[in-house]
């Protein structure tokens, strides 16, 4: 049987499973709209010239090492990294889009680890594109995925810890109802019930993903609350961010 043009990805599980997997013809999306995503169209679009995404902590400070001028952005916990944390040092810039203001990054590298979001990207390494998704990119992303008529297309929900996350699926929701004309004659079942969920929630959409354990865990953080409501803005920074072939993502 052949395999669907438009497919998702609904949890961590899923996605820890496509390293080894032939994803040379396939195009990947990753979804982690509550933070990492988000906050890295930001950085891009306030003049951030590269993030490399790490998995650890470890890789992090192991890139600080090779780059000393690299700004560390990272979270455990939804909080900044601390020394404590790190056992070395306090990191430059936690995981909230609101504190990539250009005059903080305009013009830097990042290395940034997050709890999921940096891992499902370095799992799709191999894929012929990989995008960085959310709301605040949704148009400008459909318009480089039609530009680019990948063979598949791949939507990564990056989820929280190890079990699925309702804004990612929403979002991911979201860009396949963008793109349904052109390729909902050929989607599976998990990018249907994706669309479904978002098509049930996009005219209330803060209320019901404010309702999600991710954004209550963020709302009850008086410092972080806001972060919500700014990821879900819709189209407000016309920026792609792309991981390349060197494992850099870049605009």
């Amino acid at each position: 049987m052949d395999l669907p043009k438009l497919d998702v990805l609904l949890s961590p599980v899923e996605f820890e499973a496509l390293p080894g997997r032939d994803l040379s013809t396939t195009c990947c999306v990753v979804f982690d709209v509550l933070r990492a995503t988000s906050t890295m169209t930001v950085a891009l679009a306030n003049g951030a010239i590269g993030i490399l995404p790490c998995g650890t902590i470890d890789e992090a400070l192991a890139a600080r090492e090779a780059y000393p001028d690299l700004l560390l952005a990272g979270e455990r916990g939804g909080l900044r990294i601390t020394a404590e944390v790190s056992g070395s040092v306090d990191f430059d810039l936690g995981n909230s889009p609101r504190e990539m203001v250009a005059e903080a990054i305009s013009g830097r590298q990042l290395a940034m680890t997050t709890t999921n979001g940096t891992r499902a990207l370095k799992a799709c390494a191999g894929a012929r594109r990989i995008w960085i998704g959310g709301f605040l990119n949704l148009s400008a992303l459909g318009q480089a995925i039609h530009e680019s008529r990948p063979e598949r297309l791949l939507l990564i929900c990056a989820g929280t810890g190890e079990v699925e996350a309702s804004e990612d699926v929403i979002g991911a929701g979201a860009l396949c109802d963008l793109l349904w004309d052109d390729l909902g004659q050929s989607a599976s079942d998990a990018a249907l019930i994706a669309r479904d969920h978002y098509l049930n929630s996009c005219d209330q959409l803060y209320e019901s993903i404010s309702q999600a354990k991710n954004a209550q865990r963020l709302l009850s953080i008086p410092d972080l609350a806001d972060d919500v409501e700014f990821c879900l803005q819709r189209d407000t920074y016309p920026v792609v961010g792309e991981m390349r072939s060197n494992g850099w993502v870049s605009a």
